[in-house]
């Protein structure tokens, strides 16, 4: 589009129709920096939040993919919950309200600075206790006749993990060759 004389900001968001009527929400932006400091203001006009990531110009569409993955990861854990909750004879709306006083989100800080301290060893959660939560998930879904998504998945992974030695590390080591990746 420059080549051919077109001014484009690439500017990914995190708003539903809602947020665009209310100029709330997320707004990504990467590129020319000089580009995105004249369009800032009509911008940051659009939105709650403008994020300006870099300047390279795929960097704002990697970090909204990001963040749908999390909130697709997210998604199907909640309906993996829900699933396990109709297994075990809890209603839905009755699960959900372990969410009222419980916020896993809170969470998520402290988690990817272990991950990425790489500080596995000293573990809140041991990955053999989470494999055995794990283990209970996946015979009382079964037993309940309800498939799980999400949690098989996670499973398999944990006893990778094990078989590897690392059953007496905190279960958050499940990303060490992710973050070994992103080191490399």
């Amino acid at each position: 589009m420059a080549d051919g004389g077109v001014t484009f900001q690439h500017a990914p968001v995190f708003m539903g129709p809602q947020n665009a009527l209310e100029s709330t929400g997320i707004m990504l932006a990467s590129g020319d920096r000089a580009l995105f400091d004249a369009l800032a203001p009509a911008l940051s006009a659009m939105t709650g939040k403008l994020l300006y990531l870099g300047p390279q110009p795929e960097r704002a569409a990697s970090f909204k993919l990001f963040g749908n993955m999390f909130l697709m990861c997210m998604t199907a854990g909640v309906a993996d919950v829900l699933a396990f909750s109709k297994a075990v004879g809890i209603e839905a709306a009755d699960a959900a309200t372990l969410f009222d006083a419980f916020n896993p989100g809170a969470t998520i800080k402290v988690r990817v600075g272990r991950i990425l301290e790489g500080d596995f060893v000293h573990p809140s959660w041991e990955l053999t206790m989470a494999r055995k939560d794990a283990r209970l998930m996946l015979e009382e879904a079964a037993r309940g006749g309800v498939p799980l998504a999400v949690v098989p998945a996670i499973a398999a992974e944990m006893d990778r993990w094990i078989a590897r030695g690392h059953g007496q590390d905190d279960w958050t080591v499940i990303a060490k060759d992710a973050l070994d990746r992103a080191k490399a």
